[in-house]
């Protein structure tokens, strides 16, 4: 009797589980009446290789949720995606990434990665969904520099039918069809069936080179104020060659009416940039490197450069308006910005607010300075912002510096005289012993040698990457790397005999033998940690976003120790 009562209460819970599946099942369907009418899909290269897509769809009826796919070999090179309601792009939408792609059946189909698109508040007659790639998906061939290839989805893959759609591949202005598996980079489908998979390629000329691969891993740029509310700048950037050539140059978007453009790395001056207008807003210029670039490898250099002080700053007594906009029109993208407010010395903020989505910020205050700090990730057009800033400033403030140096200049007076007048004694001179062991032409042994031991280091680096690619024969790459190990320890033995006197010498020479230990040790460290990140990246252990932020975090570690490594060669060929 139990077991019969047992068995009727198991069938009725049965029945009422498939009853309230079966109304949601009918609820979802009738809040899912839609069609999708013509579609607009579009993929911009964008200057540093990355390419935008963008779809834009026409919707007729209700939905709560909308699924777009593609295949799902381009879903780990995604970067970063977004929709919204094309008339008007300030009502976004929530995006959910790689869900399946299920029919109607309720079976789901293999080998798409998914977005789907809540649309529970409200669906839009026009859909935009916009997602950025990262340039893998952009290759440049290795022979002729103006030649490049791009793997990309055709067309969209939707679950319903879709009667047309229009699609174009937008490239630099100069640049024109090669060939490809579409006939032209402007191309139409007409009944565009659902679950559609494709996977093109096109090529296209660039003889303009509008085009490096390259990641700006991070840009700084300070605005400084001086009292008057003239703005200077200066960025610096930190960059990545991801391409397999050698890159000598770069161009850079600053604002229109910026004068005494000047480029420069640790080492020496750039040639001065040169530039054309692009925009309303910005001007472009091309910086050429010193030294160029080698096949992944990073750079930081800075640029600077002054704005006319009525273009972002409006003064009322002693208040001061800035407002500043960042990154409008830019035709690239930017894995980290960092935007730095130095106010006058005395200035106090009043007043702040960014519409930053990171919502990243910090206000430095210390006695007689005030700094402000803005930084933001995944630079592009739709994550532009502006910053606006009141700050107080009282002109007296003008008379700090020239008292503090008269003060300064009696105190110095005053010391002077006292040494001048206090009695002479005899003071022994003694010369240590360590001292002597530091032989003439010792420094410039050194720099010599660890100057050709950087050079070296980077011809293995392009040696690995030729191997990598198979562009060399491995019997002659265990040759020429067997030459380069011999004279590698041939230098190491130098630098550690000569070293190891400067050491011994004492003073500022054995610090900067300290400074050097500490900095190579730093970067074998960080080169470390990198191999193995992209082993677990590979394996897919950690996503494409942690890997980002992971590498970008070596790379800055490694740029600062390169360039401490290049401050203490420099020092020492000041002395030679």
């Amino acid at each position: 009797m139990k077991k019969t009562l047992i068995i009727v209460i198991i069938l009725a819970v049965t029945m009422m589980v498939l009853a309230l599946a079966f109304s949601n099942m009918a609820s979802a369907k009738a809040s899912s009446t839609y069609s999708i009418g013509n579609v607009n899909h579009t993929l911009t290269v964008l200057y540093n290789g990355y390419v935008v897509m963008n779809d834009t769809l026409a919707i007729s009826g209700q939905t709560d949720s909308f699924v777009l796919g593609f295949p799902h070999t381009f879903g780990s090179d995604i970067i970063e995606s977004i929709a919204y309601n094309t008339n008007d792009v300030s009502n976004t939408f929530p995006i959910t990434q790689n869900v399946p792609l299920i029919d109607s059946n309720g079976t789901i189909r293999p080998g798409f990665y998914g977005m789907n698109i809540d649309l529970s508040k409200g669906t839009p007659q026009l859909l935009s969904v916009v997602t950025v790639f990262s340039n893998n998906i952009l290759a440049e061939d290795l022979t002729n520099v103006t030649e490049y290839y791009l793997d990309f989805p055709a067309f969209p893959s939707l679950t319903e039918n879709v009667p047309f759609c229009n699609s174009s591949i937008i490239v630099p202005a100069d640049a024109y069809y090669y060939n490809g598996t579409i006939s032209s980079l402007n191309y139409t489908a007409q009944n565009l069936n659902a679950f559609t998979y494709n996977e093109s390629q096109v090529g296209f000329i660039d003889p303009g080179l509008n085009i490096q691969i390259l990641e700006t891993q991070q840009l700084t740029r300070t605005v400084s104020m001086d009292p008057s509310g003239k703005t200077s700048f200066s960025d610096e950037y930190r960059i990545f060659d991801n391409s397999g050539q050698i890159s000598s140059f770069i161009d850079i978007d600053l604002p229109v009416g910026a004068s005494n453009v000047a480029a420069y790395d640790a080492l020496s001056p750039f040639p001065k940039p040169s530039s054309i207008v692009v925009g309303n807003n910005i001007t472009r210029y091309l910086v050429n490197f010193t030294l160029p670039i080698d096949p992944k490898d990073s750079k930081t250099f800075m640029v600077t450069y002054d704005v006319p002080g009525n273009t972002y700053v409006s003064r009322q007594g002693n208040s001061f308006t800035v407002n500043v906009p960042f990154f409008q029109e830019a035709n690239t993208f930017m894995d980290q910005a960092s935007v730095d407010f130095i106010l006058p010395t005395g200035a106090r903020l009043t007043s702040f607010e960014t519409n930053a989505t990171s919502n990243l910020y910090d206000v430095n205050r210390d006695v007689i300075q005030e700094t402000l700090t803005v930084d933001q990730q995944n630079i592009i057009s739709w994550n532009s912002f502006s910053v606006n800033l009141t700050y107080q400033y009282n002109s007296l403030w003008l008379s700090l510096n020239p008292t503090m140096w008269v003060w300064a200049m009696t105190v110095v007076g005053s010391v002077v005289v006292w040494l001048w007048r206090r009695p002479r004694t005899a003071i022994e001179v003694v010369a240590s012993s360590e001292g002597l062991r530091l032989l003439p032409g010792d420094v410039r042994a050194f720099v010599d040698a660890y100057d050709e031991k950087l050079k070296i280091e980077k011809e293995v680096d392009i040696l690995e990457n030729k191997v990598q690619k198979g562009k060399i024969q491995r019997s002659r790459y265990k040759i020429q790397k067997k030459t380069f190990e011999t004279r590698l320890s041939t230098l190491d033995r130098t630098l550690a005999e000569v070293g190891g006197r400067m050491h011994a010498a004492g003073g500022h020479y054995s610090d900067l033998m300290r400074q050097l230990e500490v900095a190579e040790t730093e970067i074998d460290q960080v080169e470390t940690n990198i191999s193995s990140i992209e082993a677990r990246h590979q394996r897919g252990e950690i996503s494409l976003d942690t890997y980002r932020k992971l590498t970008g975090d070596y790379g800055r570690r490694r740029d600062r120790a390169r360039s401490n490594i290049d401050g203490i060669l420099l020092r020492l060929r000041e002395e030679i």
